[in-house]
């Protein structure tokens, strides 16, 4: 490797040391919440929990480092880890034992636990100071970050909400056939809730019971209940305008808000198809919102193109993994793919929006059951976390994987 390397430490095992590296004198540095070169990463290990050792993350100076790097292990959960989310200096994990453990960065100590005996989390979702949790029964719960209180992370309200129950209760029309011999109010999910997201004032979120149903953020009373699709619907994202549902039916459904005499509801924009008999567990969408991304039961990452005329062109199909994809996330034009074959594919979007592999991170003992990526820039790269059946959420480092003309350019074009 002919590029030069500068160090920042990051606190991990000694054990995944690179030998390459060798650990630099102590220097002060300063950190923002927006940008950090510097940042210090505390790992379990089995003699000491929570103590913290040091580890240098390379920052590439005239050229690139392609190799990711394992960082920390975190465990404490007593179940398989389901989600995970950013919530300002937090990470949060949530697992199906229900328990909820919040990560302080950079040191990625244990800050609080919160959330046992509310139900097997699903999904999480952050906005401001408050985190959103759905559950395995049925219901939203809103929690409000506050540090003037021994309990940092407090219940605030239960979707749907008393106040929204008490207005809808008495009115039959308000109930809905949800199967044999049984009714409930259409504000009401009838089955575990497995995805969640907040986008331009709403709440979105999207269950076994095939519904999406769209929550006002400022009042939490919930605006309508979509039959969106004939099967479970697995991942929810946002962007431009457009709501993404992505189902075990085998189809990501795009949404709009539509305006009508009745105020502003969502209507069916178009639908991505995927292939026959396979089903969707996740999706992701470029910032731009031009790219749209599944992932498949069948291991494939399937891709399309937006166009103009509110229509999805398919672009790629990707064989990405043995087994099945089970959530991805999106840097930039850098793709990650968690799979049941315990595995995560690094993939960088190239001409067309197809994908072209440039690296696989291993580690985990179980299927990788979600991932989240820091935008924070760490020494060229960025920090990925991954969440798995195996009970642990893993730190990883993962390059951009540019090419050196790519950055050159980009360099060039850099002012301030």
């Amino acid at each position: 490797m002919n590029s030069l390397v500068a160090q920042t430490e990051f606190s991990a095992p000694m054990d995944l040391k690179p030998k390459l590296w060798n650990t630099p004198p102590s220097t002060s540095s300063s950190c923002s919440s927006s940008s950090c070169s510097s940042r210090s990463i505390s790992s379990e290990s089995d003699e000491s929990p929570f103590c913290s050792q040091r580890i240098p993350i390379p920052i590439v100076s005239g050229g690139f480092f392609h190799s990711h790097r394992s960082l920390s292990v975190l465990s404490g959960h007593v179940g398989s880890v389901s989600c995970l989310a950013l919530c300002g200096e937090f990470i949060l994990s949530a697992s199906q034992g229900k328990d909820i453990i919040v990560w302080q960065q950079p040191d990625l100590r244990v800050f609080a636990k919160f959330g046992q005996g509310d139900g097997s989390v699903k999904a999480l979702a952050t906005v401001g100071n408050k985190v959103f949790t759905a559950h395995q029964d049925s219901r939203i719960r809103v929690w409000k970050v506050s540090r003037s209180s021994e309990n940092v992370f407090k219940l605030v309200d239960t979707l749907p909400t008393t106040k929204d129950y008490l207005g809808k209760f008495m009115k039959q029309s308000n109930y809905v056939q949800t199967r044999r011999h049984h009714k409930r109010l259409w504000i009401e999910h009838a089955d575990s809730i497995s995805c969640l997201t907040v986008y331009n004032g709403f709440i979105y979120s999207g269950s076994w019971d095939k519904t999406l149903k769209v929550w006002r953020l400022s009042d939490l009373k919930c605006l309508e209940s979509i039959k969106a699709h004939d099967d479970a619907i697995n991942g929810l994202v946002a962007c431009k305008g457009v709501m993404y549902s992505a189902s075990a039916d085998g189809k990501i459904k795009a949404w709009g808000r539509k305006k009508d005499g009745k105020g502003e509801e969502h209507g069916l924009k178009g639908v991505l198809e995927g292939h026959k008999d396979v089903s969707f567990n996740a999706v992701v969408v470029s910032e731009d919102g031009k790219w749209v991304y599944g992932g498949g039961s069948d291991g494939f990452v399937m891709g399309w193109e937006g166009l103009e005329s509110c229509c999805w062109k398919l672009v790629s199909e990707t064989k990405a993994h043995e087994m099945a994809v089970l959530c991805m996330c999106l840097m930039g034009e850098i793709l990650c793919s968690g799979s049941a074959d315990k595995t995560i594919g690094i993939w960088r979007r190239e001409t067309f929006g197809k994908l072209c592999k440039v690296g696989v991170i291993s580690g985990h003992e179980g299927p990788v059951k979600c991932l989240q990526a820091s935008p924070n820039r760490i020494g060229g790269g960025f920090l990925l976390y991954s969440g798995s059946l195996d009970r642990s959420v893993r730190v990883w480092w993962v390059p951009r994987y540019n090419n050196d003309a790519e950055e050159q350019v980009e360099d060039n074009n850099s002012t301030c």
